[in-house]
């Protein structure tokens, strides 16, 4: 995470409603073998997840067109109905480790989901939030750092999908040759590849900065429901309890939007890899180019250094 926001962004991962957020980064969880090198693997870090198929997109410009036509007010007009982060996404992801795994069962009344709606394919839930008009999930920090979110260790009776398939472990891609462990690896190599430490701060533009919302974000096709804004409604003015607990429960259980960090410029990309390195006290082109204005004969020897 870039220097600029690390401070301001909270450590601790409670609630789940406000839970930390990172992006998908790879495209291809079907190969035998990942490149990290080819810019070809990686999702586009420029376009939030509703964006990436033109297909779908055209479909739901087209309803956010009606949106328009039915009346409703400009600012209430979103694109995506569903949102990049929310707490049964959390408890989606999580559920093979506690305490999620009990969160996940209260949610649901006191038993797992549906089988085919639990997390269980990696491949497959790239494959949904490409193509899906209710899915626009973006990932937690856990497919980055906790290989265990994917190993059914406790043996919680998962169920059968439809189609006969048991759910127990994730399903990791080929690339990840069975492991947990080596798909961790792999995708925190991702994550600080050059691709991605050059393209990053689009994404955070989108999620925290100048194309969260307003005409940058339609511009971006970045809108979400009126209500995941922050002070987009004050509940205190909402005189029917009923319709104040409405808005409660979708601010609280259906995702909310970041707080504007950056709200008038983008954010820099990170220096790219051999600039990094640079010690800040000399010019690496000519190791003697800090004594040279002082010291004509460029001795590290010198009587000046002495």
């Amino acid at each position: 995470m870039p220097f600029q926001l690390c401070p301001l962004i909270s450590v601790f991962r409670t609630p789940c409603s406000q839970y930390p957020v990172f992006p998908w980064i790879l495209a291809d969880y079907t190969s035998d073998t990942i490149d990290l090198k080819d810019s070809r693997v990686y999702r586009d870090l420029s376009k939030p997840i509703g964006a990436l198929n033109p297909n779908r997109l055209a479909q739901l410009l087209e309803r956010f067109k009606d949106l328009a036509d039915f009346g409703m007010p400009e600012e209430e007009r979103f694109l995506y109905g569903t949102h990049y982060s929310s707490p049964a996404l959390v408890l989606h992801f999580l559920i093979r480790q506690e305490p999620f795994t009990s969160m996940a069962i209260e949610l649901q009344s006191g038993r797992f989901d549906c089988p085919d709606r639990l997390f269980f394919d990696i491949a497959e839930s790239w494959k949904s939030c490409l193509t899906s008009s209710s899915d626009m999930k973006e990932l937690v920090p856990e497919l980055f750092t906790l290989p265990e979110m994917f190993i059914n260790t406790n043996k919680f009776p998962l169920g059968s999908t439809q189609n006969g398939r048991p759910i127990d472990n994730v399903r990791l891609p080929p690339w990840a040759k069975g492991s947990a462990f080596e798909f961790v690896r792999i995708h925190r190599m991702a994550l600080e590849s050059e691709f991605v430490s050059q393209n990053l701060n689009h994404w955070i533009d989108l999620i925290f900065g100048y194309k969260q919302r307003g005409p940058e974000a339609e511009a971006a096709h970045n809108l979400f429901h009126f209500l995941t804004y922050e002070g987009a409604v004050d509940l205190d003015k909402i005189g029917n309890e009923v319709d104040r607990a409405a808005a409660e429960s979708q601010i609280a259980n259906f995702g909310q939007t970041p707080s504007q960090l950056l709200a008038k410029e983008p954010h820099p990309s990170r220096y790219k890899i051999e600039e990094c390195w640079k010690p800040l006290i000399y010019d690496v082109r000519s190791p003697y180019s800090l004594f040279s204005e002082i010291c004509p004969c460029h001795s590290f020897d010198c009587h000046f250094l002495t």
